[in-house]
């Protein structure tokens, strides 16, 4: 049986991400069959194995050799400062975003099918001179036209788009960016199991604008986008009242609701799906995912993160490289 091969980064290693990661590929045996790889400083392993009192079974990642179910370290070396849990630091900046360049670096050369990212601080890569706002971005730079995509069983989003201040987010809504995001959309849900999908698009004012009584946006550019997507032959609808479209897409396996601006979509995803949600990232060569929350400073190093997003966002990576996306 031919088995993915699965980069999994370890995050900042002031968060909760060494943590969640450990305490996943600890229970290797109960994922999908896979060569899970994981790209982190091995210091920062070992301390946070030592400190859960767990030890994996990590074997030593030859890229050029057959996957084999197991777990494999491939060592992306920090700084040589001390980390320091539960703060923002320019060093533990730096070796996230090493950790991170190493592995998509991987993906992108053919080597991982796959690729699940733990939690990063964006401050803390600002601090270490990486100016971009996060994994999507970075991708987004290599891979123009990357969506944030967050998934679960209940509800399913897609963001227009995402780390953007809310002024830049509502300049950007536009008739002719709005249709090429619709087409890349479609694209890459196409890749995805479950699927056909349909999508309902959110207004972007209160009441869908209610006929240009509280905003002209969907008059003038969302509805005339939506039409000519649907033309196309994409399957999209709208735009729907911001406070009732995601009631459309819940618990519907082949609906996804999308959001115009990051808040929009994030806070209906996580009030229903915080503890088990996953950030995919669609419109890539390969697959990438990662949990739905972020570093967690105020409980990093006590033990308690609860490690299920990223045993969903493994899972779910291992279900999606199965399919050839």
């Amino acid at each position: 049986m031919t088995i993915p091969s699965i980069g999994v980064t370890s995050g900042d290693p002031g968060g909760i991400g060494p943590e969640i990661l450990i305490k996943t590929l600890a229970g290797a045996g109960a994922l999908p069959p896979a060569a899970y790889i994981i790209f982190g400083d091995p210091r920062v392993i070992r301390s946070e194995e030592e400190r859960l009192g767990l030890r994996l079974p990590l074997g030593e990642w030859r890229p050029g050799d057959s996957a084999e179910p197991g777990v494999f370290l491939s060592a992306a070396p920090g700084p040589l400062e001390d980390y320091r849990v539960g703060a923002v630091s320019a060093v533990n900046g730096e070796a996230s975003f090493r950790a991170f360049e190493a592995a998509i670096g991987a993906a992108r050369a053919g080597r991982l099918a796959a690729v699940v990212t733990a939690p990063v601080s964006k401050a803390a890569w600002a601090l270490a001179g990486h100016a971009v706002r996060g994994h999507t971005e970075y991708l987004d730079r290599l891979h123009p036209g990357a969506i944030m995509a967050f998934w679960s069983d209940r509800l399913k989003v897609a963001l227009f788009s995402h780390h953007r201040p809310l002024r830049e987010a509502v300049e950007a809504v536009r008739a002719d960016a709005l249709v090429d995001f619709f087409r890349a959309l479609h694209r890459g849900l196409g890749r995805l199991p479950g699927g056909p999908y349909r999508l309902l698009l959110a207004g972007l004012n209160p009441h869908a604008g209610e006929d240009g009584y509280l905003g002209r946006e969907e008059a003038g550019d969302i509805r005339p986008a939506v039409d000519r997507a649907a033309a196309e032959g994409i399957p999209v609808s709208g735009p729907f009242p911001p406070d009732t479209v995601f009631l459309g897409a819940l618990d519907k396996k082949d609906t996804v609701a999308v959001a115009l601006y990051h808040d929009q979509g994030l806070i209906p995803f996580k009030l229903v799906s915080f503890a088990t949600g996953v950030n995919v990232t669609l419109g890539l060569p390969f697959v990438r995912t990662s949990p739905d929350h972020g570093t967690a400073f105020d409980i990093a190093g006590k033990g308690v993160a609860d490690p299920r997003s990223m045993e969903e966002a493994v899972r779910l990576a291992a279900a999606f490289s199965a399919t050839g996306s």
